[in-house]
């Protein structure tokens, strides 16, 4: 009788000692769990090497040599306008020039307005002012974040009195600036550099 007892404790305490297993097993498989996060492909990101654009054009800069620059297929009277294709990140920054004969307050009003359009799906747009006297350049760059924005970075540039030119960027897919961010980045810094070293073309007088 005495056996017999003790054999039930014994199954008694096993099947505690089960459940508190199958407990703390359960437990920790409910603590550890976490859905994994969303991966993205690994971006190689080129070395930079910077090429003079001087060509006839009515104004010139420094592009890097990753960049293919092309003539603007849908533009075909607007022999000034060119994209930089940037293949290996599928971009392109589009560049469109017009003469200013008394008419820059509608290409500033214009770029305003292209930008604004942005404004539904962007979660903010930084301005920043561009100011050099030496080489006559004035304008104003857009950062535009948000992860719906079609164009993340946009800019004008103007000497006021006869040149007017015009950038913006953009991505040739659906747009998902969390993935893309270092591409944006590392584009933006080569657009800057293309502001930085941006020169105007005066005809010689006669």
């Amino acid at each position: 009788m005495l056996r017999l007892i003790k054999c039930n404790e014994m199954r008694s305490r096993l099947n505690v000692v089960l459940i508190l297993l199958i407990v703390i097993i359960l437990g920790s498989c409910e603590q550890n769990y976490s859905p994994k996060p969303r991966g993205y492909f690994r971006i190689d990101l080129p070395q930079r090497e910077y090429i003079d654009f001087d060509t006839t054009f009515p104004y010139s800069f420094n592009y890097s040599n990753y960049i293919r620059i092309e003539q603007d297929p849908y533009s075909t009277n607007e022999k000034y306008w060119i994209n930089l294709v940037m293949k290996d990140f599928n971009a392109t920054l589009h560049l469109s020039y017009k003469v200013v004969d008394g008419n820059l307050e509608k290409y500033l009003e214009d770029s305003h307005t292209l930008v604004t359009k942005h404004i539904p799906k962007a979660d903010a747009i930084y301005d920043n002012l561009v100011v050099d006297r030496d080489r006559n350049v004035f304008g104003l760059t857009y950062k535009i974040v948000g992860r719906g924005a079609a164009s993340p970075y946009q800019f004008f540039l103007t000497d006021s009195s006869s040149h007017f030119l015009r950038g913006a960027l953009y991505f040739n897919y659906l747009p998902n600036n969390d993935s893309l961010q270092p591409v944006i980045d590392f584009v933006i810094e080569d657009i800057e550099h293309i502001i930085e070293t941006l020169e105007w073309k005066y005809k010689e007088p006669r």
